[in-house]
């Protein structure tokens, strides 16, 4: 099984070279930590930052330097930075190649709901309906199960959506799903967990062909 550290590592071999990558909060933020040095990749925050490195090293924050989420982060040479109109022109101009999202609930047929749990406070949608309205490739990292221990993958999203029919592939720490016409395919398993755990942690439709390998996330 893995950890939010692990869930980052194994959606890094997703990003390819020359990619501009949208991350969103939380888990997908730790991607940048993971990818490889022999590409060149693009981070953006939607705040405004095109250029986003590791996160800093305890001692050296700069406050000044935030991702959309709020935590401080370092800037690559060559870093540019900008107003939010310009970044969400580039969100909705299609001129991000990878859209990283947290999510919680994602249905079979690539719905995600991501932003709204009824009854509580919430400022508003934020970026993430221009990002998945937008985005062709979309990567949701989540766990597979919520903190009372029901399933976060399902047949329809109970939660108010955020968008719909989008979502491409999720990495959970327990697998790596791809969304199909006929529900979640399962291509990958967390290390030690076995394909019966997966299929008894998603509600959805899971399909499973042939043997499934295990990540590698070395």
């Amino acid at each position: 099984m893995l950890d939010k550290n692990g869930i980052a590592k194994r959606i890094a071999q997703e990003v390819e070279d020359g990619y501009y990558v949208n991350l969103g909060i939380g888990i997908p933020t730790l991607v940048a930590n993971y990818v490889r040095d022999d590409i060149s990749v693009e981070f953006q925050s939607e705040n405004g930052i095109l250029g986003m490195g590791p996160f800093p090293v305890e001692g050296e924050e700069d406050a000044d330097l935030i991702n959309a989420g709020k935590q401080t982060i370092t800037a690559l040479p060559g870093a540019s930075f900008f107003d939010s109109a310009t970044s969400f022109g580039m969100i909705r101009g299609k001129h991000v190649d990878l859209t990283i999202l947290g999510a919680m609930e994602v249905a079979q047929n690539g719905d995600i709901a991501n932003w709204k749990i009824p009854g509580k406070m919430v400022k508003g949608m934020g970026g993430a309906m221009d990002l998945v309205a937008s985005a062709e490739n979309i990567i949701v990292a989540m766990m597979h199960t919520n903190r009372a221990g029901a399933s976060k993958l399902l047949e329809q999203c109970t939660l108010p959506l955020t968008g719909v029919g989008c979502v491409k592939k999720i990495v959970t720490n327990l697998a790596v799903l791809e969304v199909t016409k006929e529900g979640f395919l399962l291509l990958e398993r967390a290390p030690g967990v076995s394909v019966e755990e997966i299929k008894s942690a998603t509600a959805g439709t899971l399909i499973v062909n042939g043997d499934v390998p295990e990540m590698n996330i070395a």
